[in-house]
């Protein structure tokens, strides 16, 4: 892989590149044992990355979610932030496609590029060629809340409830906003609890494809911090954005519920 590619094209390299490596690793080793499964998956992943951006982008500093933190990044102009394998517990389950490989750019105050691999499902997501959105979704369709499968917030079944919308549970953070961003999903809400190498890909891409992607009072996003935790997102069709801030407003007002509150 040559260090002249642009970030773009090393942002969706590298992640469909780990990607094939994580489907090799599947095949290799099965399923009889998924914690196992799980660690080789992580070590894989970051090992490959790390080293690969160590080679390709050597000036830049890296946050990884399986690496030690290196306060370094805090000062530097240019900070990938990856995720090695987002969504374990799914990659370490046969037949499951929704995993996915992050591997983002921070520079100068933004993200700048990024791409997910959804490695099962054949297909890398990126800044490159950000996925088209078609002007207007049909009125008359059902939204559709894509939340996580293992711990979804209690706040989204009612307001799925309030707003008549269906709930489409799944696993990485990555192919959920992979769902919204290819017509799948129309709208990404979580507040269980995050960390930036969750969203900083997927975010970056959605931002590129024109989807509106905040915390879920209405604030901006913001990427390599000190404190790594980002608790809430939300990622939508840019149309529905103000009604759903508002939305999830009057659903935490109800009772005093608190939204970040996991089920």
């Amino acid at each position: 892989m040559s260090s002249i590619r642009n970030d773009h094209e090393v942002a969706r390299d590298l992640a469909t590149e780990a990607g094939q490596q994580l489907l090799r690793l599947r095949d290799r080793h099965g399923f009889e044992e998924p914690e196992v499964l799980r660690t080789l998956g992580d070590r894989l992943s970051h090992e490959f990355l790390f080293s690969a951006l160590g080679r390709l982008r050597p000036s830049d500093a890296v946050l990884s979610e399986e690496g030690a933190d290196d306060r370094r990044r805090l000062t530097a102009r240019r900070v990938w932030i990856i995720d090695p394998l987002d969504g374990t517990r799914e990659f370490a389950e046969a037949g499951r496609g929704d995993w996915a490989v992050h591997v983002a750019l921070w520079e100068n105050g933004r993200l700048t590029a990024g791409a997910v691999a959804l490695p099962a499902q054949g297909s890398t997501l990126s800044t490159v060629d950000p996925p088209w959105l078609p002007e207007q979704r049909p009125s008359d369709q059902r939204l559709r809340i894509t939340t996580s499968r293992t711990r979804p917030p209690e706040f989204v079944q009612r307001l799925a409830t309030q707003l008549g919308a269906e709930v489409l549970p799944m696993g990485s953070a990555g192919a959920k906003i992979c769902a919204v961003l290819l017509g799948i999903a129309d709208i990404y809400l979580h507040a269980g609890g995050q960390y930036e190498w969750d969203s900083a890909a997927p975010v970056a891409v959605a931002h590129a494809a024109g989807l509106h992607a905040s915390r879920i009072d209405g604030s901006k996003l913001t990427y390599n911090e000190a404190d790594p935790s980002l608790p809430d997102i939300l990622v939508c069709r840019p149309e529905l954005s103000s009604m759903l801030l508002a939305s999830v407003r009057e659903v935490a007002d109800l009772d005093g519920a608190d939204p970040h509150a996991g089920a």
